[in-house]
């Protein structure tokens, strides 16, 4: 699958069907006078305005590395998936805000209703389609900036799922419109820390997990039989390129010219095998 192409694609459906359902939850929102689904409505919207960061960081990605970006640019997806964070932490702190206050000045929402119903949970069942449509191409590809966005649909499904919840208790407990608000509110920023985390996490640099290290491991020692007490793993992950150094060890009386040999066929098969650039450091055991 075409990682630009997937990405371009993720986007523009995205866009396409959230236009619709904001103008649908707003159009709900309006005619209820509820806070809930005017909050739910808006951050459907988000999502749209999160999409087009994705064809974006898509497009920006796929640039091939030049004299200034050596490594490429793939790490725009990182820098795409902040965006989207922040996006989505300013709109919890709206509705938070917004919710406080309803709460504060006794507010209720005028009614529900079944086209609230109707609304939330054609909602619901759309954006787990989007969500879980993202999170595959997400998979298939390694977009970190798409599968954000699926946590974007994701978080949007489940504040409709709380909607629907608080519908059938309207009529009982007039703040129960503000108390649905706070809790997609605390959503929304649970949301946005757990993409940033993975972002910042990235771009920081992150250990390689042990399953890559055992498997670049097996791979060696299926070639050289010799104990090479290979050690010390980094990893520099570019996205589109990753960097992968570590130190190996050889008997003390091999030649420079011997070690560079070794050192050079561990790392053409690791380019083969694992689709990265690696640097080896050369001990004496």
């Amino acid at each position: 699958m075409d990682k630009t192409r997937a990405g371009y694609a993720e986007g523009v459906v995205s866009i396409a069907v959230n236009a619709a359902l904001f103008a649908l939850k707003l159009w709900a929102s309006i005619i209820t006078g509820s806070i809930a689904l005017a909050a739910d409505a808006w951050h459907t919207l988000s999502d749209s305005f999160s999409s087009v960061v994705v064809i974006i960081a898509a497009k920006l990605a796929s640039k091939k590395a030049d004299k200034e970006h050596p490594f490429g640019h793939g790490r725009w997806e990182q820098i795409a998936s902040i965006f989207i964070a922040f996006i989505l932490g300013m709109i919890a702190f709206m509705f938070l805000e917004e919710s406080i206050r309803e709460f504060l000045n006794h507010e209720k929402a005028a009614g529900f209703g079944k086209i609230a119903i109707i609304v939330t949970a054609v909602s619901i069942v759309v954006k787990e389609l989007l969500a879980q449509y993202a999170f595959y191409i997400g998979r298939k590809t390694g977009n970190s900036s798409v599968k954000a966005d699926g946590w974007h649909h994701r978080s949007d499904a489940l504040s409709s799922v709380v909607v629907l919840i608080g519908i059938f208790f309207a009529g009982k407990f007039w703040w129960i419109d503000s108390l649905l608000g706070f809790i997609i509110a605390l959503m929304l920023f649970y949301a946005a820390f757990e993409i940033l985390k993975e972002s910042v996490t990235k771009i920081l640099g992150e250990e390689p997990d042990q399953k890559l290290i055992d498997d670049i491991t097996n791979e060696i020692k299926s070639i050289y039989k010799d104990d090479l007490n290979i050690h010390h793993f980094h990893i520099h992950n570019y996205i589109s390129h990753k960097e992968l150094t570590f130190h190996i060890r050889l008997k003390k009386d091999i030649t420079i010219g011997k070690g560079h040999i070794v050192a050079s066929e561990i790392e053409n098969t690791i380019l083969e095998k694992f689709n990265m650039s690696a640097t080896i450091h050369v001990e004496p055991l």
